[in-house]
């Protein structure tokens, strides 16, 4: 048996030979990076103001009425030793102005702004944050719950594996996404909420996959030889056979991610997603629906977004899939 950083050595070597892969790779990094570092690239906030000879760090601050148009005037008054450091696009993302709605891709912003005059690139970042966090917390929960049911079902088998298994099957004939809408229209609007809710729907993916690998490896004789030694079930499901099992999960993960930021998008566009004035993706898109005629950008790069981060996954889980393939390790 090989040992694990040889085998991380030989996937990644396989899976850097496909380029597509690797391009996706690189465009869902990009779109965690936006993520991760929305506060600094985005804000109505200096980053570092010096104003009469006191530094400040205004974009971590929470004080009320600390705001764009607040360092607007502030700028105005600065001294000759005075100093501001502002985010490369520097609107919040539900920052109104109604004199600038509508307006078309500019210098002053880069992708147009919307129907409130909010900076489209400023809510694109933030939501890019949301379909995010959908994405990792809701595929985070159904992974949890597939591996620990798909474990008992391939572990135990008997009647465990029987009744597990029907109630795959039973998930399975629901149309998953008029499920998820069915449940969200009864709960406060809330991305917590919908986490949870794509979370609870999508185990069964990852359920079939463990069961079938625990189906495989309990016959093998390492763990025969573990139970002969009196190992208990818990040593065996988690410390032995688990790890063996968890390549084929990390590529439905992978592409789970995907289907979650989809579902997102799509909540978000027929207004069941998250609340106003949080911006998402499909919240944008949703928007230019009464404008589209003349409002391009309003569909365009939001639909951009959401197609790439997808598309890129989708990459990544293909290459995964095809590097993980024991085939290849000769």
């Amino acid at each position: 048996m090989q040992a694990p950083n040889t085998y991380r050595r030989m996937v990644w070597h396989h899976f850097r030979k496909r380029h597509l892969a690797l391009l996706g790779l690189w465009v869902a990094l990009m779109f965690f990076f936006l993520a991760l570092f929305a506060p600094l690239l985005a804000n109505n906030r200096a980053l570092v103001l010096r104003f009469h000879g006191k530094w400040t760090w205004p974009v971590w601050s929470h004080e009320e009425g600390i705001g764009y148009q607040t360092w607007k005037e502030l700028r105005e008054q600065m001294g000759p030793g005075d100093f501001a450091w502002w985010p490369p696009i520097p609107y919040s993302p539900t920052e109104i102005n109604l004199l600038e709605n509508l307006e078309p891709p500019s210098r002053r912003h880069w992708l147009g702004t919307d129907d409130n005059g909010r900076d489209v690139l400023a809510r694109m970042i933030y939501g890019a944050r949301i379909s995010l966090s959908v994405g990792f917390v809701a595929v985070g929960i159904a992974l949890i719950i597939g591996i620990v049911v798909g474990a008992l079902a391939g572990y135990f088998g008997g009647w465990i594996d029987h009744l597990i298994s029907r109630l795959i099957e039973i998930f399975l004939t629901i149309p998953t996404f008029f499920l998820i809408i069915t449940i969200v229209a009864f709960l406060p609007p809330s991305i917590y909420n919908i986490m949870v809710v794509i979370g609870l729907t999508g185990w069964t993916g990852a359920a079939r996959f463990v069961r079938a690998e625990f189906l495989k490896l309990k016959e093998l004789d390492f763990i025969l030889a573990s139970r002969a030694l009196g190992a208990s079930h818990g040593r065996i499901i988690f410390l032995q056979m688990l790890p063996n099992a968890m390549a084929p999960v990390l590529v439905s993960a992978v592409f789970g991610i995907a289907g979650a930021i989809l579902t997102e998008s799509s909540l978000s566009f027929l207004g069941f997603g998250v609340p106003p004035p949080t911006p998402s993706w499909g919240d944008i898109l949703s928007q230019s629906r009464d404008y589209i005629e003349f409002a391009w950008w309003l569909t365009t790069f939001p639909g951009l977004a959401i197609f790439l981060s997808i598309t890129s996954y989708n990459l990544v889980g293909e290459g995964l899939r095809d590097a993980m393939d024991p085939k290849l390790f000769h």
